[in-house]
Parts: structure tokens; sequence; C-alpha cells
């Protein structure tokens, strides 16, 4: 059974995207240009999910429906379910698949890949893992920026009982925090 991990950056104070659903604060933010643990991270990851205002901006963002290859750019040929209400467009030779409801069944889907899923995003489609006891991880990208409001990172109460930190380590003008989460 492999675990179910949420990958993001945020700001300092707690958001993962601006008022209008937008990331471009992160691109501003410098890296060190080390992408190891990206691609340590990326090759523990056999599924993904996401909500639909994320799926909605990476393909409107990335260009996808004319540039489909882009997306296995970043994710290769994992299958993604899009936890979604209504009708958004499919990336061309893309597994994506369209869900709503319990994230319980799907997660047993994504399970059956035999490595670890990522949540992508949102906030609130992370809790809704976390309130089925399936969260296991948190790696956070806290960058060096405050937007007084927007998305926030995770909408839920979870408290030090549940989370253990991991690690911490400065990329850039990030750092990332690794976070255990008990179920």
């Amino acid at each position: 059974m492999g675990k179910v991990l949420y990958y993001t950056a945020c700001t300092l104070d707690g958001f993962i995207a601006d008022e209008a659903g937008s990331l471009d604060w992160l691109f501003e933010v410098p890296s060190s240009g080390d992408d190891s643990s990206w691609e340590a991270f990326i090759g523990r990851v056999g599924a993904l999910a996401m909500g639909a205002t994320t799926y909605t901006w990476v393909v409107e963002h990335e260009a996808l429906l004319d540039h489909p290859e882009r997306w296995t750019e970043w994710y290769g040929d994992r299958p993604c379910w899009v936890f979604t209400h209504r009708d958004l467009p499919r990336i061309r030779g893309v597994d994506v698949r369209f869900v709503e409801g319990d994230v319980r069944p799907v997660h047993a889907e994504m399970d059956a890949t035999g490595r670890d899923s990522w949540v992508v995003g949102g906030g609130d489609l992370v809790g809704q893992f976390d309130d089925a006891g399936l969260l296991d991880e948190i790696h956070l990208g806290m960058c060096p920026v405050t937007l007084g409001a927007g998305a926030p990172l995770l909408p839920r109460r979870i408290t030090s009982e549940r989370l253990t930190l991991r690690s911490v380590e400065q990329d850039g003008q990030r750092a990332r925090l690794v976070l255990d989460v008990a179920r």
C-alpha cells in the first residue's frame, strides 16, 4: 500500500494560490535550480489527484490543449483523477479521469498502481483525503511571499498531535518542509 502525499508550495501566510487562483507569485521566487528533490519525489508517485481549479489552472497556464506533451514532461504517464462537478476539457493522450464524490474509492484505484499517490491540490481536496484518514505526508515549499488572502494551504484543523516535522532544507529562497501525518 502506497502513501498519500501532499506536495505543494505555499506562502508565509499559508496560501497556495492568490484570490484569482493564480500561482504566478510562485514563479517569481528563486530556487537553487537543483531538481533532485523534485526527481526524488516524482519517482515515488504512481498516481495523481487534483481538484477542478488546480486542473483548470494547469491546463490554461501550460496551454495543454494545444501542447499535451507538456503534461508528460511534468507528470509522465501517471493516471490523474480530477475531482469536479463540471465539464472540463480533456487533454489529448493523457490518462485523466473525471470523478466526483468520496475520495475513498478513488484512493483504492490510485493505490492499485502499487506506488505513492500525490494529491496535487487544492487544499480542500487534500483535507478530504485527511478526513478519510488517508493523508500520510505533507511536502511544502514555503516561499518568502505573503498574499493576504487566497486559497488556503489546508483548510482543516490538524494539530501537532498528528503532525511531526521530519525535515527542513533550504532551496534558494524556499524552505522545504516534510511533515508526517499520523492517521
